[in-house]
């Protein structure tokens, strides 16, 4: 410890979607007090994916990657699927993946694009599939195959987009089960680079799992696990609604799984089987998903607490492995080499005075960090980003530019 700050490797953010961020504090109007659920607000959130631009994008996503770096967050995988225009006409050269690639470079943090697989508008109570509603088209490439050209033409993009720039690197993602059926998930399964990371949405909600069963007679888990698709290079999102059985079979696979406690909490989605997961075998990591919150230690203290909620007993994630949740956790989930990317955190704030080094994760938050080093360069000190400023001042000029969100 130097001058009151404890050096702490730096977290892995292995779950976002970099254009929720416009709806923090938008999302909680309507009848009874604001009462809803995950499905009520799907709908807000359609509304804020059909309106943005490759020119919008960017710069939205920028002001998420340089608060990212500001709170401490390292590096980050964005489950990316604004593929193409809002009537869902191709742009010309990946321009929306090309647009998130300078965001992070901009921004100085490691990016994962997770590239996802979007082919159907979910499925009915019945399990038949259903058709992509307007915004959902711009999501999609019609079949897995179309996926798959779009998905291996996009690595040289990348790749130029970012030149002479270590910081980003291309993963893939299946929306859902819901999104992505059965034949998609076996050319995807047998076609896709064994090296990617792969993620998926998971048994986010009841609702489907009980559409998958009426679909195919199998959880999503069991889908999965039918198309080969469970290893240790797969990484389940959220996770909530699982049976022994699913635990079971992700722990045995070795499968990362990107828990996202204040996004959960926030969409009432519910709380996951984090602990008996971890005692499977599974990994855990974190991840800031809709960025109701983007504070790395809110995530870490949000796991042990749902547990404790859940359970009426303390301590069921030691400091220890909140920490090994945000760090190795994240780069296991996202294919990431260790490197030396460091935050400084503050062990003299307010909050943390007294505190034990090892147990800042159940006391600091991201005003304790003082600094970020992500690649060798000193990209965050004390809140401001060291390049672009208060990314709060990012935010107001994004909202002035489109009062759309206003």
């Amino acid at each position: 410890m130097n001058g009151g700050l404890v050096p702490l490797p730096g977290p892995i953010n292995a779950h976002s979607h970099a254009f929720h961020r416009v709806l923090r504090g938008r999302t909680h109007e309507g009848e009874a007090g604001g009462a809803g659920d995950f499905w009520t607000w799907r709908e807000q959130m359609y509304a804020a994916a059909s309106v943005l631009d490759p020119q919008g994008y960017e710069q939205l996503a920028t002001a998420v990657f340089a608060e990212m770096v500001t709170a401490g967050w390292t590096a980050v995988g964005e489950f990316h699927y604004l593929h193409h225009g809002p009537e869902g006409a191709p742009y010309p050269d990946h321009d929306m993946e090309r647009a998130v690639a300078r965001a992070a470079v901009t921004a100085g943090i490691r990016l994962v694009l997770l590239d996802t697989c979007y082919l159907a508008g979910g499925l009915d109570a019945a399990g038949r599939p259903l058709a992509l509603n307007p915004t959902q088209r711009r999501f999609s490439d019609g079949d897995a195959a179309g996926w798959l050209q779009r998905h291996q033409r996009l690595a040289a993009a990348l790749a130029s987009e970012a030149a002479g720039s270590s910081l980003v690197s291309l993963g893939a993602a299946l929306h859902s089960v819901r999104a992505v059926g059965p034949e998609a998930l076996a050319m995807i399964g047998a076609e896709l680079d064994p090296a990617e990371p792969l993620h998926v949405h998971l048994s986010e909600q009841p609702a489907e799992n009980s559409a998958c069963e009426a679909a195919y007679g199998v959880s999503p888990t069991g889908l999965l696990a039918r198309h080969g698709l469970l290893s240790s290079r797969l990484s389940a999102v959220h996770a909530t609604h699982l049976s022994e059985q699913d635990i079971a079979v992700l722990g045995a696979a070795g499968a990362s799984i990107v828990m996202c406690p204040t996004t959960e909490a926030d969409l009432a989605d519910g709380i996951g089987p984090a602990r008996r997961l971890a005692d499977a075998g599974a990994v855990i990591a974190l991840g800031t998903d809709q960025h109701a919150s983007i504070d790395p230690f809110l995530e870490m203290r949000a796991l042990e607490h749902g547990e404790r909620l859940n359970t009426g007993i303390r301590g069921r994630f030691a400091p220890t492995e909140l920490a090994a949740a945000a760090r190795a956790g994240g780069l296991a989930s996202l294919g990431l080499a260790d490197n030396k990317d460091q935050v400084q955190v503050s062990a003299a704030s307010v909050r943390t005075a007294g505190s034990r080094p090892a147990q800042l994760p159940l006391t600091a938050t991201a005003a304790d960090v003082a600094e970020v080093r992500i690649a060798g360069q000193v990209v965050a000190q004390h809140g401001l980003h060291t390049r672009l400023g208060d990314p709060a001042d990012l935010y107001a000029r994004f909202f002035a530019d489109h009062p759309e969100f206003s």
